[in-house]
């Protein structure tokens, strides 16, 4: 019966956290309803109970009765503990994407979202997934606050500008599924849609190969970041075998802990390299010095897209 009602009221169930978000979803309308209808019958049948039938009638003083008030106390905690763990153990779930997911960069703009594949294929509008692989999408904003919304799998992440965003899903059906904008961004807020294709993943491989081109902006990420790399200098002064520079060596980069001069640390994250390249004097490692300059303006967004791409391969 509840199974009917959620195939009625919610949307279809395609991907594998779907259907334990919908089963806390049921868990706590069923519980609401029963309490709902608790309250109601006890409402009524004290009021028709301790009706006053005679204008004589007086109300006894009840100072407190123990063990009702125990009830009423432990009952709601232990619900509240159920609905928390419950929902705990979903969002860290959903927060940690499996280590072989299959990365995909995610750009929002007014409006609408482009997406860029490892290999370098761009596609705007559509976002060709393989079905039964989990997928982490890796998102930032080009201007405003956007946020990426796929009620089929039930994923809702902002997309900000400046920083990096991620979720992941994994679909369990090759079917298309709606992506919507569900962050006020401007006038075309309401058509700033695309779609989710999810493909088995023999026809996914075979529309890589077909979408591919051959300009340089659609090679593969790590292929582009490497010719960045060599291009704008970076070869100078950061290595890839691990000896230290000018600046830390590449290798091993991508998710080590560095320590700043400031005593502050953090994780060598996809923000922490964009802020390195944009911002390099706002987290100097210790044992270097801050003589990096900015390359913002110089190199644009997909540029560093590849570089982080390429500075992951050195791991």
């Amino acid at each position: 019966m509840l199974e009917i009602i959620n195939r009625f009221i919610l949307p279809p169930v395609n991907s594998t956290v779907a259907g334990d978000v919908d089963a806390l979803f049921t868990f706590i309308n069923v519980v609401s309803v029963i309490i709902l209808l608790g309250i109601t019958v006890a409402i009524v049948y004290f009021s028709i109970k301790y009706k006053r039938k005679t204008d004589d009638d007086v109300t006894p003083v009840i100072r407190h009765n123990t063990a009702l008030e125990v009830t009423w106390t432990v009952i709601p905690l232990i619900l509240i503990l159920i609905v928390f763990f419950w929902g705990f153990r979903g969002y860290v779930e959903m927060r940690t994407p499996p280590q072989n997911a299959y990365e995909v960069y995610v750009t929002a703009s007014s409006f609408f979202w482009q997406f860029t594949h490892p290999n370098g294929v761009q596609t705007t509008g559509e976002l060709h997934v393989p079905n039964g692989r989990p997928v982490k999408l890796i998102m930032q904003s080009r201007d405003v606050i956007h946020s990426f919304f796929v009620p089929d799998y039930r994923i809702k992440q902002d997309v900000l500008p400046g920083r990096y965003t991620t979720a992941w899903f994994q679909t369990n059906e090759a079917v298309e599924s709606v992506v919507f904008c569900t962050e006020y961004c401007g006038s075309g807020h309401s058509a700033m849609l695309a779609k989710v294709i999810s493909m088995e993943p023999a026809d996914f491989n075979a529309w890589l190969l077909d979408a591919k081109t051959e300009s340089e902006r659609e090679m593969p990420l790590a292929d582009l970041g490497r010719s960045v790399y060599q291009n704008q200098g970076c070869i100078a002064c950061h290595s890839l075998d691990g000896n230290a520079g000018i600046g830390p060596s590449f290798k091993g980069l991508f998710g080590s802990n560095r320590t700043f001069t400031d005593g502050t640390s953090r994780e060598a994250d996809e923000e922490y390299i964009k802020q390195s390249i944009y911002d390099p004097r706002s987290q100097i490692v210790e044992g270097f010095t801050g003589v990096m300059i900015s390359y913002q303006g110089i190199i644009d967004d997909q540029q560093v897209n590849a570089l982080i791409e390429f500075i992951k391969e050195q791991n």
